[in-house]
């Protein structure tokens, strides 16, 4: 097979059978979206429950603190999830 081995990102490989070299790299054009994904998952939520914390009842007799959370494992991986066509979930635990 001729042709030839392109590096696309960091995990993928293509052959590329251009007669003419890449003039320009590819980007990664959901670069920003992966990013705000993981700032929402390691900063935002934190500051999210930091700012509702403690939420007290009306009459100021009980008190509802959230101290940490944790994202579970999902119930199916990212195959399972494109087959059954279901979305790709985890449940999110407060303490």
């Amino acid at each position: 097979m001729t042709g030839q081995l392109v590096q696309y990102g960091q995990h993928r490989q293509r052959r590329s059978f251009a007669r003419i070299n890449e003039v320009l790299e590819l980007p990664n054009l959901i670069e920003i979206q992966t990013a705000s994904y993981e700032w929402f998952l390691e900063e935002g939520l934190r500051e999210m429950f930091r700012d509702i914390s403690p939420i007290e009842d009306f009459t100021g007799n009980l008190s509802l603190e959230f101290i940490d959370y944790s994202l579970g494992d999902p119930k199916y991986d990212v195959d399972e999830c494109k087959e059954r066509d279901v979305t790709y979930a985890a449940p999110l635990r407060v303490k």
